[in-house]
């Protein structure tokens, strides 16, 4: 992609990018920087933020990315010493969010474009909040009895327990209300009085402490999803109805959607045995092809599964780039949004979807692609 960036059309964009430093995120977003032929994007690494160093220059569009795989970063954050801690997500919550309104100050003060909104931002780092405004604005969501600002606090796992009966759900996904990469979920079948067993990656010491594990493992007894729960309760919990998948060859599957300026750009199919599909967690690519000819076959088409996620997307208007994690139904012919990702874009040498105007693209590309074609309808408007 090599757009003009004559005087004819006006300065392109002057990419700023919040992140850390090194990591692959901000080498993938500036290799897509410099492919489009602008200037290497300036790094202002979070711990500088975190710090109380941001600052921006005039005029520059400004990037937020993912604080995470950071040691340092983290452990301010969470304040804990052990990145790979469940526990903590709260002061973590609290802690990203006061950064984020720290970097849109500083861009405000600078006279900086935020391609990130720190409100949107705040809705999609909590659970809770995320679903009730994908549910008030009519998006298909597991029901859930924890939905919104004000519904009843999670204590313990005798709260959900209750919850579970109250609402005639005995199969629920568990989720820390801030959590991110499936970090403290369970996913929890219960039959009957005592009968409870779980699917986690959480691993539990001696001491009582949770920590992330790249294991998916089998809980099978009710104390111990208790003590897992009960750890997990105090920095939020959200409840959701576990919806049966789709299967794709076997394996239970669903999709990360990428949603650039409001279009569905780009989509990977993700399958497990597990009921967490996650890549890091052992979940595999499956065949987008196969999956769309399913979807089509079934009667509901693509175009409408594409639809839902970008439904979602437009709940956070003032946002570039989300991933919608979508829940397709057994028998693919319903869909529902699972989870929206502020950082849900690293899905490397995936190209774009056909007819989403990025083929030939990566999602960082998108991206890039996007933000120019905004400046110059900008610069377009301004001069009519």
């Amino acid at each position: 992609m090599s757009p003009s960036t004559s005087s004819t059309t006006g300065p392109a964009p002057r990419f700023a990018v919040v992140g850390v430093p090194g990591n692959r995120r901000v080498t993938l977003f500036q290799d897509a920087v410099r492919a489009s032929g602008l200037p290497a994007a300036r790094v202002v690494p979070w711990l500088e933020v975190l710090r109380g160093g941001a600052e921006f220059l005039p005029g520059e569009t400004v990037r937020m990315d993912s604080p995470g795989e950071d040691a340092e970063v983290e452990r301010l954050l969470r304040r804990v010493d052990d990145p790979t801690r469940v526990e903590g997500s709260a002061v973590w919550y609290a802690g990203f969010t006061s950064a984020v309104r720290t970097v849109a100050r500083a861009a405000a003060a600078a006279g900086a474009v935020l391609l990130d909104d720190p409100g949107d931002i705040a809705v999609l780092f909590d659970k809770r909040l995320c679903h009730a405004v994908l549910e008030g604005a009519g998006v298909p969501v597991p029901a859930s009895p924890t939905s919104g600002a004000v519904a009843p606090v999670v204590l313990d796992w005798a709260d959900v327990r209750e919850r579970m009966a109250d609402h005639g759900m005995p199969r629920v996904f568990v989720k820390p209300a801030h959590g991110s990469s499936a970090s403290g979920v369970l996913a929890v079948e219960t039959a009957g009085p005592g009968r409870v067993r779980a699917t986690t990656s959480v691993e539990r010491d001696a001491s009582g402490r949770l920590f992330n594990s790249l294991r998916v493992r089998r809980v099978t007894t009710e104390r111990e999803v208790a003590a897992i729960v009960d750890a997990l309760a105090p920095d939020g919990l959200h409840i959701e109805r576990w919806l049966p998948k789709a299967t794709h060859r076997g394996r239970a599957t669903d999709l990360r959607v990428v949603v650039v300026a409001g279009r569905a750009t780009h989509a990977v199919v993700r399958t497990s045995h597990s009921p967490m599909t996650n890549l890091h967690l052992g979940g595999e690519r499956g065949d987008l092809d196969d999956v769309r000819a399913a979807v089509e076959a079934a009667g509901s088409g693509w175009d409408e599964a594409l639809a839902v996620c970008e439904r979602a997307a437009g709940c956070f208007p003032d946002t570039l780039c989300v991933g919608v994690d979508l829940l397709p139904s057994t028998g693919w012919r319903r869909f529902a949004v699972g989870e929206v990702n502020a950082f849900g874009d690293l899905l490397p040498r995936l190209n774009g979807l056909p007819g989403s105007g990025a083929e030939g693209l990566d999602t960082y590309a998108a991206q890039v692609a996007a933000t120019m074609n905004r400046a110059r309808n900008h610069r377009a408007t301004a001069t009519a």
